[in-house]
């Protein structure tokens, strides 16, 4: 792909726009950069500019658009958008970062989405790989863009990639070698008009996929078998409820690859150190990967044993009198508090609530009168969560993360849990979901040493 001496848009300076137009002007493209933000609220904004490319903030002119030769835009930026409607009506090409990177990119390709499950997975990957002695690198959604593993990748390397729904929206040429779909559940519903559309994004990690690659899918989730249909590759299924003709399963407390030379044992549930049944699951996906890939299921079974998890999922924090503290702020859906909530027997008291994203929280209710024993609500969608969870168990109101963590620390009894597992996104009170976690962690360890 030629950039050189292009006029090149870039839409939305969230981190993967940085180092999108970072890396086309480092090509000799002239790049623009545009945000809906004002350029005092744009960080990058004087970095940028000293490096010859052109900061436009505050609006989306027309003219720029309509004008351009190519239009990269983040994941954060909705196609939706007007601005976008007139570029393709003048016929201006619009990809994504990741689509950028891929027409950069050399070796193998593992990509990793799902409604949940997506940064545990990927992780696991990433170290299953580099302890088989791949060459191995990971990025994506899970924090570094794509776009910045391009100089570092080689024939030999595989790049491990986590893809939200959001990146793979513009792709036309992205191939994966190795597409895993971990489930889909209700999601950004307040970006998507219905779950076919949300399912369909996610699909496109297939879309150019060959009968010499491989599709990863979750046979216990009907969404993911049914958008899997629309890969070419040769599919591994994995399933933690049933026994496959050929795949990935649990029976007993056992994981099992079944194929057609027979089958052996990967693993067993016992050397997974993470709790929960949604992790056994990110295992076996974890696991069909590494497969697909070369590795051995001796290195992988030791792997599996020293993995400690990603920060803030189901992340413990600290014991204060008795009472547990646990991080799960990447729980912004319903389906991953559900699945924070059952890995634990009882006892928790959840903080749930932040920026809704038109999901039903009706499903959280059996849980809570089943497994908790107060809940603590906070954010913009306190109230419609509250409503939902009407005549479970007693609802407290909080206004900041560190009330709520207090308010937690006075409502527990020893050996009671403290879960954050807000089912919503960070947007009303902070940065990100990261930024929701810490703030959480730091309000926890302030209370060390007395209520």
């Amino acid at each position: 792909m030629q950039v050189a001496g292009k006029n090149i848009l870039v839409v939305g300076l969230a981190r993967s726009g940085v180092a999108a137009a970072e890396f086309l002007a480092a090509r000799g493209a002239r790049v623009t950069v545009n945000d809906a933000k004002p350029e005092s609220e744009l960080k990058d904004a004087h970095s940028l500019r000293a490096k010859g490319i052109e900061v436009v903030g505050g609006s989306h002119p027309r003219e720029l658009f309509e004008t351009s030769d190519l239009i990269v835009v983040s994941p954060g930026v909705p196609l939706a958008l007007e601005p976008f409607k007139l570029a393709q009506a003048a016929g201006v090409p619009i990809i994504g970062e990741v689509e950028l990177a891929a027409r950069f990119l050399r070796g193998r390709l593992v990509g990793i989405t799902g409604s949940n499950g997506k940064t545990t997975t990927t992780t696991l990957v990433g170290e299953l790989l580099k302890d088989a002695g791949l060459p191995t690198q990971v990025g994506g959604n899970i924090g570094t863009p794509l776009i910045s593993l391009v100089e570092t990748s080689t024939e030999d390397s595989v790049t491990v990639v986590e893809l939200s729904s959001f990146q793979l929206e513009a792709v036309e040429q992205l191939h994966i070698n190795v597409a895993l779909l971990l489930n889909i559940t209700p999601d950004h519903l307040d970006r998507y008009d219905s779950m076919e559309d949300y399912a369909a994004a996610k699909a496109n990690i297939f879309r150019h996929q060959t009968a010499n690659d491989v599709a990863v899918l979750n046979a216990d989730n009907d969404w993911a078998m049914r958008e899997g249909e629309k890969s070419a590759a040769r599919r591994i299924c994995f399933s933690r409820l049933k026994e496959l003709e050929e795949g990935v399963f649990l029976r007993g407390e056992q994981i099992i690859e079944r194929s057609k030379n027979g089958e052996r044992v990967l693993l067993n549930c016992a050397d997974i150190p993470l709790p929960g049944d949604h992790n056994v699951e990110n295992v076996m996906a974890a696991l069909a990967a590494g497969l697909a890939c070369g590795a051995s299921p001796n290195s992988m079974r030791q792997t599996v044993r020293n993995f400690k998890g990603v920060e803030h999922r189901l992340e413990f924090v600290a014991e204060i009198h008795g009472v547990k503290f646990f991080n799960d702020s990447k729980a912004t859906n319903v389906d991953a508090a559900i699945k924070c909530l059952e890995a634990f027997a009882g006892g928790v008291i959840v903080i749930l609530g932040g920026k809704d994203k038109g999901g039903d929280y009706a499903p959280l209710a059996s849980l809570v009168r089943e497994r908790c024993e107060h809940v603590i609500l906070i954010g913009a969608a306190a109230d419609k969560i509250g409503a939902a969870l009407e005549n479970t168990k007693p609802l407290h109101r909080a206004v900041t993360m560190p009330d709520a963590v207090k308010l937690g620390l006075e409502l527990g009894r020893p050996g009671d849990v403290v879960l954050l597992a807000p089912a919503c996104a960070s947007f009303d009170m902070f940065d990100n979901y990261e930024h929701r976690g810490k703030v959480f962690k730091d309000a926890v360890r302030s209370l060390t040493g007395g209520r």
